[in-house]
């Protein structure tokens, strides 16, 4: 089974995709729009995406601050799985705590000496990957603990 995982933003949406057996998430691209409120494209390109990869269930991320809360960013992450659940009615969308994701992935860039300001894009695909495979460890762990 397929996951996929997202780290929705303003203008971007980065992509990543489980391998078959839920074990490790790779990086897929960056979807830009055009502005915060175009959907259209990037859901377009996203039923291309689950349909190649036959993708069973959609991980997005969620942004919650970091003492818990949550602010205009969940609001907006809440209204997009809404969009998300209608357009793919079949594939159940799970939120997960997405907090340092971006901050992990744009240390991760600086580390490996990349210049943040031209990567970008590559900060929200790696955000996706980690959003996903935090989401397969988890997954992982709980269905060891379940094995015991």
């Amino acid at each position: 089974m397929r996951i996929l995982g997202l780290d929705y933003g303003d203008r971007t949406v980065g992509v990543a995709v489980s391998d078959l057996f839920g074990w490790t998430a790779q990086g897929l691209e960056v979807i830009k729009r055009n502005s915060p409120n175009e959907h259209k494209q990037s859901l377009g390109r996203l039923a291309e995406i689950i349909k190649e990869y036959e993708v069973e269930k959609i991980v997005l991320g969620y942004p919650r601050n970091m003492d818990g809360s949550e602010g205009e960013r969940c609001e907006k992450t809440m209204a997009y799985k809404q969009r998300l659940e209608k357009r793919f009615g079949g594939i159940p969308v799970e939120l997960w705590d997405e907090r340092l994701s971006t901050v992990a992935a744009q240390r991760f860039l600086h580390e490996a000496d990349f210049d943040i300001k031209k990567s970008r894009g590559f900060i929200d695909k790696m955000a996706a990957v980690y959003i996903l495979q935090g989401y397969l460890d988890y997954i992982r762990i709980k269905e060891k603990k379940t094995d015991e």
